[in-house]
């Protein structure tokens, strides 16, 4: 028996996912309405911790779940990127606070999409923003 090759695999199954873009949000007024939302990771480290999948997982089963029950699924993906976590971690590594945040999110991506979530990443939104952000400035100010 062959040795299964988890590496290869879900490699080959995530490539699938993402150019069939099997979980896009489609908008379908037939469906019943889903949000799952996450609280989204603060980009402040230079990777996932343990916390990460372990709080992640469990709303991904949900999703899934949801989706195989015919729900129209929303379970969008983001980064808290505007806060003072960041700015901490910006200037503990003397990096400005632009460039070492965009590389956290880089690298956070990347290890979220290896463990094959299904987030809808067409909605992917980071806090820092300015097309984000000047919705929360327009509220408040």
């Amino acid at each position: 028996m062959e040795k299964y090759n988890f590496n290869r695999i879900e490699k080959k199954w995530q490539q699938v996912w993402a150019s069939e873009k099997t979980f896009q949000t489609v908008i379908d007024h037939t469906k019943e309405k889903d949000y799952i939302l996450i609280e989204f990771p603060y980009p402040s480290g230079e990777g996932l911790h343990i916390g990460h999948p372990r709080s992640y997982t469990a709303l991904d089963v949900v999703a899934r779940k949801h989706r195989m029950e015919g729900k129209n699924v929303l379970f969008p993906i983001g980064f808290d990127s505007f806060g003072l976590p960041a700015e901490n971690y910006a200037i503990k590594h003397k990096v400005h606070p632009k460039i070492i945040t965009e590389h956290n999110m880089e690298n956070m991506t990347r290890q979220l999409k290896s463990l094959g979530y299904s987030f809808d990443w067409d909605r992917f939104v980071y806090t820092s923003d300015p097309e984000y952000y000047k919705w929360t400035q327009w509220i408040f100010l």
